[in-house]
């Protein structure tokens, strides 16, 4: 009888390595299909108030039911703000559902006035009635971009008032910040509305011909749509 125990006990032995193993590697598939198909929750978004290019006051309570972008940027800006507005104006089209929007708002209100950003909405040729671009007081949208973490240079500082980040939040139907995972599985917090020399996103360029995180924001947008 012990004859016939030994090879059943090294069959054990072999089994239970093995299966713990498939389960192993189940559980990475598994945990990878998740991270790819769920949005990562970054925070509630920060409460705003602001006037449209319509003079109408819109605020965050407005948007809910909506899935939309937020950029800062001003009308006036020569660099990165015509190409975010490009890239959004793409997406607008691509989208093209009454359940999404777009929030843009100015960091130059003094001369952003809504009638001159109604000229610029239509210049761009804005055609979505949720396409907000606000303004309002400085002080108050150098706040709103702090507690958005999206960078705003300092009213007070001359040489940096009007420069700002490229960076879109994506906010979620119940106004969550949303954003999806990078390949090593981290949050990515925020998209960028900028263009690229390489299509891999490393090197920002006014006329490059890549925006890697296009694609992104539409799968994202979609998942959140559904």
């Amino acid at each position: 009888m012990s004859r016939n125990k030994k090879p059943a006990q090294s069959k054990k032995k072999i089994i239970i390595p093995l299966v713990i193993i498939i389960l192993l590697f189940l559980g990475i598939g598994v945990g990878m299909s998740y991270f790819k198909k769920n949005l990562y929750t970054v925070m509630k978004v920060p409460a705003f108030r602001l006037t449209d290019q319509n003079d109408k006051k819109i605020t965050d309570k407005d948007m809910l039911g909506k899935v939309y972008l937020v950029e800062f940027f001003f009308s006036r800006c020569t660099t990165i703000c015509p190409v975010m507005n490009t890239n959004m104006r793409a997406i607008e089209d691509e989208i093209n559902d009454p359940d999404f929007g777009i929030i843009s708002i100015s960091i130059d209100p003094e001369n952003d006035t809504p009638e001159l950003l109604k000229k610029h909405a239509d210049q761009i040729g804005v055609k979505s009635p949720n396409w907000h671009f606000l303004t309002g007081n400085r002080d108050y949208i150098g706040k709103l971009a702090d507690q958005f973490n999206i960078y705003v240079g300092d009213k007070e500082d001359e040489s940096e008032s009007l420069n700002h980040s490229g960076m879109i939040a994506l906010v979620d139907k119940e106004g969550n910040i949303r954003c999806r995972y990078n390949k090593d599985n981290m949050p990515i917090l925020y998209y960028s509305g900028l263009n690229y020399e390489d299509p891999e996103g490393k090197t920002p360029k006014l006329t490059g011909k890549f925006h890697p995180d296009h694609e992104k924001l539409v799968e994202d947008i979609r998942k959140l749509l559904k």
